[in-house]
């Protein structure tokens, strides 16, 4: 079995004085999407950010191709994260309202020195078609651009520097209902042109069950079940993950 991309060992946060991660632990490879899913509030955005030390986690640790990545600092820190990218929930505090797409889009290759200018414009088409947008986006601002094609461009901006990890946090909860199947596919298809791994973070088991390989249940900062989706889906253990079941049917019967 080859070594874990991505190892997460008891890592532990604590805010205010409470604990909202408890010695959450799970390993990803290369290619492999795994989705954490859980009710509002259970920790699912936290475990992001820890991941991807956007906080700084009160123990455990946090392993990235082998190496200690909490330990990483400097240049090693800024190739780690370079490889390492999020998508947030809500594009509208996500991208920059001052910056045209085509701006939003070119200053990671910039930054990371990843296309020469000469280059830039049709690396950032090229970019767009992969989330099946087209070039009449490139000089509009956020503001002028739907939920949809907003998230479109966000999750373009975090494939643009080739990375090996894509974070979605809640990605789809806040583009409405009509295109969140789109983008689910959307999602799908690019995990696989790009062997991308993937970390699913979602409160909704309709489309993690679909996209992700592996789910593991959240509850109240710990992981309560992990299991193949299809089995987990198929025979649940835990409470709280035949309640999440039991909503994502529910949905699923009123949007019909």
């Amino acid at each position: 079995m080859n070594a874990p991309l991505l190892q997460v060992e008891d890592l532990c946060v604590h805010r205010g004085g409470v604990r909202v991660l408890d010695r959450v632990s799970f390993a990803l490879g290369a290619g492999e999407t795994l989705g954490i899913v859980g009710a509002s509030g259970s920790g699912k955005s936290t475990l992001a950010r820890a991941v991807l030390r956007l906080l700084e986690p009160a123990d455990g640790r946090v392993r990235w191709r082998g190496r200690d990545f909490l330990a990483l600092s400097g240049r090693e820190l800024r190739a780690a994260r370079r490889e390492m990218q999020i998508v947030f929930q809500d594009p509208a505090t996500s991208l920059d309202p001052r910056m045209t797409v085509f701006s939003i889009l070119a200053e990671p290759l910039v930054v990371h020195r990843l296309e020469r200018r000469h280059g830039l414009e049709e690396r950032i088409l090229a970019l767009l078609r992969e989330v099946d947008l087209g070039p009449e986006v490139l000089h509009r601002h956020p503001h002028e651009l739907s939920g949809g094609q907003a998230q479109r461009v966000a999750l373009a901006r975090a494939l643009a520097p080739s990375p090996a990890l894509l974070v979605a946090d809640e990605a789809l909860s806040a583009v409405d209902v009509s295109i969140q199947a789109q983008m689910a596919n959307l999602f799908g298809k690019l995990r696989h042109s790009a062997s991308l791994a993937c970390l699913f973070i979602s409160h909704d088991l309709r489309f993690t069950a679909v996209l992700c390989d592996r789910i593991a249940v959240l509850s109240r900062g710990a992981i309560v079940e992990l299991a193949e989706a299809a089995s987990l889906v198929r025979a649940p253990r835990h409470d709280v993950t035949r309640a999440l079941i039991a909503a994502a049917r529910e949905s699923e019967v009123q949007r019909r």
